[in-house]
């Protein structure tokens, strides 16, 4: 790891009037299968500060895991969430998932004020549990909407989804007020990207190759940042070993003008 950034209230000044949102899927701070995994989890309590953004976007994020914690030595005693936080932000998490050994779901860490959060069940079928996390941030003053989301494998189920997320956001955010989707979306093609963009939210798209899976090699971009009352100026994707051996996905950096 490179040198850590400062501190989170001295980086909000820095970057007064630009919003740095990340989005993450972890992979549950393990790598590997069998007796081979390996905890990554405190390596990306490090890659997360690194990211230095003002919302960061969580997927499988553990609350608990039984079995993990008893095969691993270092396993943290509290919550992914709260553990992956840097020192100044806000977590958020709730359950999308629950196992015969614990349970995981989406979180948000932020370094702004959180105002109220909701979660709604978004399973298309009873073989994968999922869910939408929706935090109210309040972003130099101003409120903002964020929706960290974990979309299915199937994609007709995917389709519905979205459908229920855009029934959600009809109900739950002002429509004149900025809105963030963020999360692994497990789609790589154009038609979640239309059905989105057909009510209102888009994402950078000067940057074709934001590919952030599979880690590793990554020929697919699953990761995306989407918005609405905001103005996309960048897309970014921290690419080399040290971060590939964190999860099977890399990480998303998107910022947009306030």
């Amino acid at each position: 790891m490179t040198e850590l950034p400062s501190r989170p209230q001295d980086r909000a000044e820095e970057h007064s009037g630009i919003l740095r949102v990340a989005t993450y899927n972890i992979h549950k701070g393990v790598q590997g299968m069998g007796p081979a995994r390996r905890l990554e989890i405190h390596n990306l309590g490090l890659a997360v500060e690194q990211l230095d953004a003002d919302i960061v976007c969580l997927q499988e994020v553990r609350a608990l895991n039984r079995r993990e914690a008893l095969y691993f030595d270092r396993w943290p005693e509290v919550p992914q969430a709260q553990y992956l936080a840097p020192e100044g932000y806000e977590a958020v998490y709730r359950t999308n998932a629950y196992t015969r050994h614990g349970e995981h779901g989406n979180a948000l860490l932020t370094r702004w004020p959180v105002v109220g959060h909701k979660h709604q069940d978004i399973s298309d079928h009873r073989f994968e549990q999922r869910g939408l996390l929706h935090v109210e941030v309040l972003v130099e003053g101003r409120p903002v909407h964020a929706i960290v989301v974990h979309l299915g494998l199937v994609p007709g189920s995917r389709i519905r989804q979205v459908a229920q997320i855009q029934r959600f956001i009809e109900r739950e955010v002002p429509a004149d007020a900025p809105l963030v989707v963020a999360g692994d979306f497990n789609d790589w093609g154009l038609q979640i990207k239309r059905m989105l963009a057909g009510f209102g939210l888009f994402e950078y798209d000067e940057n074709p190759q934001a590919y952030t899976y599979p880690a590793r090699l990554p020929m697919v971009q699953l990761d995306h940042v989407y918005v609405r009352g905001l103005r996309p100026i960048s897309l970014h994707v921290p690419r080399g070993r040290i971060w590939w051996r964190m999860s099977d996905h890399l990480p998303l950096i998107a910022e947009f003008e306030l």
